[in-house]
């Protein structure tokens, strides 16, 4: 009789969440870090149906680094992926063409909140994953119509 082996659950620690149970294969690499952040390799995304679409990006290292993000898709339906070949290369994502969202690799833009200020969205520079492998990496996009504070909720044309 074949027995399941299940990897074990870790915990991580958070400030904003408490301790949170996890599997290594869920855990999200960025080799290089965040910019500001390089340090922050690894990553869990953490989701709450009461903060949905929101995913927060939790690291492993520091319990008081955390982002706030939204899928690009939901901050803008119409959002367009324009990678530069090096970050292509750096998610081992085949060049020529660009990635699907949603089906390649999942699109998070991070979320601003200031006092006394709308949220706004990082657009420019999207937070990209693998969905295959799981390798992250923050991909700044050049020639691109985003802001790295697009407001929300964003105008028709922002999207467009």
């Amino acid at each position: 009789m074949a027995t399941t082996q299940t990897t074990p659950l870790q915990r991580c620690e958070t400030r904003y969440f408490g301790p949170v149970d996890y599997d290594e294969e869920s855990v999200m690499v960025f080799p290089d870090g965040i910019p500001a952040f390089e340090q922050e390799k690894r990553f869990l995304a953490v989701r709450q149906p009461i903060n949905e679409p929101m995913v927060f990006l939790q690291s492993l290292a520091d319990p008081n680094v955390c982002f706030a993000t939204l899928p690009a898709l939901a901050a803008c339906p119409g959002y367009r992926l324009n990678m530069a070949p090096e970050d292509l290369d750096a998610l081992g994502l085949k060049g020529g063409r660009q990635p699907a969202i949603g089906r390649d690799v999942l699109c998070l833009a991070i979320l601003s909140l200031e006092e006394n200020a709308p949220p706004t969205v990082n657009l420019l520079a999207p937070i990209v994953v693998n969905l295959n492998t799981l390798r992250g990496r923050q991909a700044i996009q050049t020639d691109s119509p985003y802001s790295h504070r697009e407001v929300l909720p964003l105008r028709e044309a922002a999207c467009s």
